[in-house]
Order: structure tokens, then C-alpha cells, then sequence
């Protein structure tokens, strides 16, 4: 069953000759589903992968001839994981400068070097689409109000890979979340930059696992991991490198009280978090709901901003007087708080943020209109 895709009728509509569109997220969230779909319509398209060894031969040759002859008279060129090959980049630049009729469509499941190989050579020549798991607005295309209200307890515990969705029984969800993370996620992780301490890396994944949406100290993680500061920074980065991790910094515009130099982390699906620390209890038997609520919503709520196009900064608002909002949004000129309650409570603003900035708007969000926030 293919879900229709929030970015694919994005893709038709900017691909382009001449241009590479660059498309980002993690490992088995459809980016390969996506190019293939696309790809159905095209005629004269060379699709690759680069993870094998003999297509990364021609395509980090920098050789002008052997990028012509690897072509030949193809007009869309398809390189799927491109952050395998070297100097990715620099020769999706020859391709563009001199094959100028060849459309170049790029994907990688990690920023770390991909994103470092093709962002000088292809400054102004270049397109990125980030991809997430299935969201609410491709769901919405396949069920009606009524499933998406009964299918919600799944996705705040089993998350919404494109496979998740169509498994049958939460006994394969649950295997296959644990199947996805010690099999790809963590192998991604473990490749990049050399990691060595692997348990101590996932050790730091159920630490977060355990804070989410709270502020994260990296001298109090590093002390409980016992590793220097230094390497929770480097691991914490190669984690949101790799999509797994969203980090959200505290905003401040007018008061010395307000919280700015602490992180929260989210992350990029709940089934991930869980898997981690296994735990796929039904809500009923769980403590955490207000965690799995507010995972869910940040990440809904990005991938929204990512597939309409809606240019935001991201925040958490907090003072030192410990008066918080958990999600604040600066764009169209203006402010936007939002705050999450899981139950029926409905939350009013401090009185700190209406005297700070009066004309920014607010919103408790909770089961009753959560599909507003993120459709």
C-alpha cells in the first residue's frame, strides 16, 4: 500500500536542470519510496546507490569524462544515499556545470557528511527536503477523522514509520522498532566519526529518553555517564546529525530571568523512544504520557513546517522563576506560544510572558483540537 507522500508533489514542482534537490531523514522513512514514485513518470532517469562500491568509483572520480560517460543520455540522475560517496559534492558540481540539461536528485540518511560535501560546491545550485515519518497530513489522505482519533494511542507508543502503519499487531510493531534500532539506527550512529563507546552513546539515548521536553544539563549527563562534557556535545550533535534527536533551545528577547543556555531534546518518533527504553505499555499502565504527548506534537508540528513550506524559529520559553511554555514559534512577523496539556485541562499563559511580549498569541493544545497544530 503506498501512502501518498507530502513531498512528492514538492519534488515534481521544483526539480529542475541544472539544480540538485537534496533530500535528508532517517533510514526507512520513504525516501526510496518517494524517488521511485517519482521516477514512474520519468523516461530517461539512471538511479544509483551509493553504497556500492562500483557506482562510488565513477561518481567521486572528479573527472569530467567519466561523470559524461557514467550519464550518457540520461536526464535525471538519482544518487540514493549519497553521504557514501566521496566528494559527493564537488562532483555533483561538474555534473550541473557541465551537463547543465541533467536534472540531479541527492538523498542521505545523515547529515554529518553529506550535508558538509554539498553545501559550498552547490551554494545557490541546490534544494533540501527533510523527511520524517509518516505524518498526520499524509494519514489524513488515507483515513477519516473517526481512525485518526482511534489510531492515536498507537502513534503516541508505536510511532509512525511507514511499515509500523501497516503492521498488523503490536507484537510486530514491537519487533520491528527493536529491529530498527539496533540494526540501523544505531549501526548509523556507531560509522560516523568513529565512535568507539557504543553503550555509552546508548546509555545517553535512554537518558534523554527519560527528559523529554526538559532541559538538558550536559555536565549533569556527562557525570552520570562518567565521560567528559565534551564527548555528551560530540554525541548529542552525531545524534541529531543522524535524525534521531531534535534539540530546541530556550528563547529570550527582554527579560534577564529567561532560561536561553539549556536544550531540550525530542525525539524523531516516539516508537524510537520507546524502543529504547522498552516500554510498549498501553496508556493506561504508563507514566509518561505527558512525555509521549509532547514528542508527538513537536514532531508533528515540524513536519508540517517542513511540507507547507511554514518558515519558523522553534523555541521553549522558561524563566528562572521556573513559569514555562513548551513550544513558542517565531514567524509571519509575530510570536505564537502553544502549550501541551495530554488531558482536558486547559492551560492560561504566565503573567510573566503576557507582561514580556503582549502581543504574541497563545493556545493550549490537547486531544480536542490537537489535529489544528498539526494539519
Amino acid at each position: 500500500m503506498y501512502i501518498p507522500q507530502a513531498q512528492l508533489e514538492r519534488l515534481k514542482s521544483r526539480i529542475s536542470p541544472g539544480k540538485v534537490i537534496v533530500i535528508y531523514g532517517p533510514r526507512r522513512v520513504g525516501k526510496t519510496t518517494l524517488i521511485k514514485k517519482y521516477l514512474e513518470e520519468q523516461q530517461n532517469a539512471l538511479f544509483v546507490t551509493g553504497e556500492d562500491i562500483f557506482i562510488r568509483e565513477y561518481l567521486a572520480s572528479g573527472s569530467i569524462d567519466k561523470l559524461k560517460s557514467f550519464i550518457g543520455d540520461k536526464d535525471l540522475l538519482v544518487v540514493d544515499e549519497a553521504q557514501y560517496v566521496p566528494d559527493i559534492g564537488q562532483n555533483l558540481k561538474l555534473i550541473v556545470d557541465h551537463m547543465p540539461h541533467v536534472r540531479v536528485i541527492a538523498t542521505g540518511s545523515s547529515t554529518f557528511d553529506l550535508a558538509k560535501e554539498v553545501g559550498e560546491p552547490l551554494t545557490g545550485r541546490k534544494q533540501t527536503f527533510r523527511m520524517f515519518p509518516l505524518s498526520q497530513i499524509e494519514l489524513s489522505k488515507i483515513e477519516n477523522p473517526a481512525e485518526t482519533k482511534a489510531h492515536l494511542e498507537s502513534r503516541l507508543i508505536f510511532g509512525s514509520y511507514p511499515e509500523i502503519i501497516t503492521l498488523d499487531s503490536d507484537q510486530k510493531k514491537h519487533e520491528y522498532l527493536n529491529e530498527l534500532v539496533s540494526s540501523y539506527l544505531i549501526k548509523d550512529i556507531l560509522s560516523l566519526d568513529e565512535i568507539r563507546k557504543s553503550k555509552k552513546l546508548i546509555d545517553l539515548l535512554v537518558l534523554i529518553a527519560f527528559q523529554i521536553g526538559k532541559e538538558v544539563s550536559h555536565i549533569e549527563l556527562a557525570t552520570q555517564l562518567s565521560i567528559s562534557k565534551t564527548l555528551v556535545d560530540k554525541y548529542l550533535d552525531l545524534l541529531e546529525q543522524v535524525f534521531v534527536l531534535v534539540n530546541i533551545r530556550g528563547f529570550s528577547r527582554n527579560l534577564r530571568s529567561e532560561v536561553t543556555k539549556t536544550s531540550r531534546y525530542y525525539f524523531c518518533d516516539n516508537g524510537i523512544r520507546n524502543a529504547l527504553i522498552n516500554n510498549f505499555n498501553p496508556l493506561s499502565r504508563r507514566d509518561d504520557i505527558g512525555d509521549l504527548w509532547g514528542n508527538y506534537l513537536v514532531m508533528e508540528r515540524l513536519k508540517k513546517q517542513e511540507y507547507t513550506n511554514l518558515l519558523s524559529r522553534n523555541y521553549f520559553w522558561r524563566t528562572y522563576e521556573k513559569k514555562e511554555i513548551d513550544w513558542v514559534e517565531e514567524h509571519s512577523g509575530g510570536l505564537h506560544a502553544f502549550e501541551f496539556k495530554s488531558g482536558k485541562k486547559i492551560a492560561k499563559p504566565p503573567k510573566t510572558w503576557l507582561q514580556a511580549y503582549p502581543d504574541a498569541s497563545f493556545e493550549c493544545i490537547n486531544p480536542s483540537n490537537y489535529l489544528n497544530f498539526i494539519l
